[in-house]
């Protein structure tokens, strides 16, 4: 299976092993090679706050930001390739799930499958690529067992 590495150094209580299930129920779906490997990095709102102002240029937390990787300049012989990093916002993300009441897990589950697809080339940018967009994420969602209705909107979808 696809190699994950969850960074979540501030101990937020989260369950990595959910975290890990949902880039590789995407990944698996997408046919991506099991060697493929992703970082989901868990952070406070300040943090990514900075990265997006830094990268998107918006001074504004916000719930994840999806980092694809670029391709090596060279080819490494035996090196996986690396997709890219995830970064969620913990306090925006758990906030986002209690206004509306949902599981904070089931949530995080939603972005990792959202930030997963980004870093397949998807995107939300128009009305024809939202919709396969959320297709694709409401089958990811389905196949871990998170029924839609249980995950608060996505912020750009608030």
């Amino acid at each position: 299976m696809n190699p994950v590495d969850v960074q979540n150094d501030a101990d937020y209580p989260i369950s990595a092993d959910a975290l890990i299930r949902a880039v590789q129920t995407v990944l698996t779906a997408h046919g991506v090679s099991p060697q493929s490997e992703v970082t989901v990095v868990i952070t406070d709102d300040d943090e990514v706050q900075a990265l997006n102002r830094q990268f998107r240029d918006v001074d504004a937390p916000t719930d994840i930001l999806s980092f694809p990787a670029d391709a090596p300049p060279i080819p490494i012989p035996d090196e996986p390739p690396y997709l890219g990093d995830l970064i969620i916002a913990y306090p925006y993300a758990k906030a986002q799930a209690e206004k509306v009441g949902q599981d904070i897990q089931q949530n995080l589950s939603l972005l990792v499958v959202h930030g997963t697809l980004h870093l397949l080339g998807y995107d939300h940018d128009t009305p024809e690529n939202k919709a396969i967009m959320w297709q694709k994420q409401a089958q990811a969602l389905q196949t871990l067992g998170i029924p839609d209705s249980l995950v608060p909107p996505l912020e750009d979808e608030a």
